[in-house]
């Protein structure tokens, strides 16, 4: 018998849900994070408490809630980092020379 809180926060997963969870879980291509949220879901789904979640997978129970509450309304791609907002990079990724490269100054000559 589950001990702790009553949630709202249940989650009740079909056979193929369970096995594409799992199957994240093993992956080894993916980031830690994602398995993570994915071991979240799955031990909510077996009616463990969040506090017991939280305590496996080693994060805050308002953290298991976060990514409880997104998988129940965005599915699997809920567990999905979304994009932060943010400097945008100097460098291109694909190796080209950096933007406004004809701004920068030559050298001074030193010889006179």
């Amino acid at each position: 018998m589950a001990r702790g809180r009553k949630s709202s926060l249940v989650v009740l997963l079909s056979t193929d849900q369970r096995r594409a969870l799992e199957a994240l879980q093993r992956r080894t291509t993916i980031s830690a994070g994602l398995a993570r949220r994915a071991r979240m879901v799955l031990l909510r789904a077996d009616g463990h408490p969040l506090a017991e979640v939280a305590r496996r997978v080693e994060v805050a129970p308002r953290v298991v809630a976060k990514w409880i509450t997104r998988y129940r309304q965005h599915g699997p791609k809920g567990l999905g980092d979304t994009p932060r907002p943010g400097r945008p990079p100097v460098f291109s990724p694909q190796g080209r020379p950096p933007c406004h490269q004809g701004r920068l100054r030559a050298p001074r000559d030193q010889g006179s």
